[in-house]
């Protein structure tokens, strides 16, 4: 079986494929699939029992830890109502600005997304506070629909995220520099939305129609900031700067960053049982799924390496071209093909085991392509005809919006990730300076 790499590696992807677009979840799928790989790979009931061996040892690992208390202290944010003293006080802040509700998106979202670390949970907490409020201002759809759809998406790169942890898990990635490595990107991509709407603004004014805004005296917008914004800010500023200085582990610094959210929600009198109930509750149902998924995909991987068809991959992708970016454009296309018609997570599970060895082997840092990895799904999250973000702003958007206009929202914005990732092949430090720092 290791000599026909082709037919083992479409066998295990194509399994999985199968048993997914026939409604099977995710996890199951990677399951069953496994379970068959194991049995007639390794040869009988010995080698599933060394896949479930492996599977313990993986749920066992302390670099899993950060993932759900990242996820809880997102959760804590969203719940306890501190996302909203943070929106109202930015948006006092912008005052007459032209555009100012789409500025606010991003601004608003990049600060929101180092909390959340879900692009969906981004994307749809921007749609619910700001589309009515920009549809009633007369914002023309491209103006409201798109910032949200680039926005969404800042939460894979900016940490902390949820993402970046399971992508170090899965491709054995130093989790900590992972993290540390999109943070110089993401808020690079937030200015290059900014920008993006200011020339939106600049050539057509009407898209979004100035208005005078509430007046508040400056002893107020600044006690705002002081109560509204730097709390916040304080709270991010201290988790990443704890992992940059080496005074913590991910894992701690995530602890640290759930205990600071509570006491800022106790001091705000914002934390409710109600609001502990349903941050716990979303957290264990996420984690438990991404744990069970990621058992599934470690498992995969170690069967494609004992089958032989990561090495027999490798050979042949490495034959392609003699030209390392040629494959990396190649692998790039692959990941934004797959983003079209599975979920993030999936896409990972599958593509790591694959991508990651290849990458490698053509001398590509493993935290850099991490972060090229991580665009590819974010910008997979918004391309047609079915990334998921399309559809979630579609259901925010007023009635009768079409498809069309929403993809054609979404196109400025995925130029403007388009730009990032050139930036990063031209100037590889953008991600590696920050995680050098360690």
């Amino acid at each position: 079986m290791s000599g026909d790499w082709a037919l083992t590696l479409g066998l295990f992807i194509g399994g999985i494929v199968g048993l997914m677009m026939l409604g099977v979840p995710v996890a199951i799928a990677f399951l069953i699939v496994n379970m068959v790989a194991a049995f007639l790979v390794m040869r009988g009931f010995d080698g599933v029992l060394q896949v479930v061996d492996n599977a313990t040892d993986l749920l066992t690992s302390y670099i899993l830890a950060p993932v759900p208390l990242f996820l809880l202290m997102g959760a804590l944010f969203f719940h306890t109502g501190l996302a909203h003293r943070m929106f109202a006080a930015l948006d006092q802040m912008l005052g007459r600005l032209p555009g100012r509700l789409s500025f606010l998106t991003v601004i608003g979202g990049t600060g929101f997304s180092t909390l959340t670390g879900s692009s969906l949970a981004n994307a749809a907490m921007l749609g619910s506070l700001l589309v009515p409020e920009m549809q009633k201002r007369g914002y023309k759809p491209h103006m409201s629909l798109g910032p949200i759809l680039g926005t969404g998406g800042l939460a894979i790169l900016i940490p902390p995220s949820a993402l970046i942890v399971l992508l170090g898990s899965v491709a054995q990635v130093d989790v900590g520099k992972l993290l540390l490595a999109g943070v110089v990107p993401g808020f690079v991509l937030a200015l290059l939305y900014a920008a993006v709407i200011g020339i939106q603004v600049l050539l057509d004014p009407s898209a979004a129609p100035a208005y005078e805004p509430e007046r508040v005296a400056r002893a107020e917008k600044l006690r705002t900031v002081a109560v509204n914004i730097i709390p916040m800010l304080a709270i991010i500023v201290v988790v990443v700067g704890m992992i940059v200085g080496g005074l913590a582990t991910p894992t701690e610094s995530a602890a640290f960053g759930v205990v600071a959210v509570v006491a800022l929600a106790a001091a705000y009198r914002s934390l409710s049982a109600e609001a502990i109930r349903k941050s716990l509750t979303s957290t264990v149902v996420v984690s438990g799924s991404l744990f069970f998924i990621l058992v599934g995909s470690a498992v995969f991987s170690q069967l494609l390496a004992f089958s032989g068809a990561s090495a027999g991959f490798l050979s042949w992708a490495t034959g392609l071209s003699s030209d390392r970016y040629v494959l990396l454009l190649f692998m790039f296309l692959v990941l934004l093909v797959l983003g079209m018609f599975m979920d993030q997570v999936s896409m990972m599970l599958i593509a790591v085991p694959v991508l990651f060895p290849l990458a490698t082997s053509l001398g590509f840092d493993p935290v850099w392509f991490g972060i090229i990895f991580l665009m590819a799904m974010e910008m997979s999250l918004t391309t047609p005809p079915f990334g998921l973000l399309l559809f979630i702003v579609k259901g925010m958007a007023p009635a009768g919006t079409k498809l069309g206009q929403v993809v054609a929202a979404a196109f400025p914005f995925l130029v403007a990730d388009a730009v990032l990732v050139l930036l990063l092949v031209l100037f590889p430090a953008l991600a590696l300076w920050l995680p050098g720092q360690m």
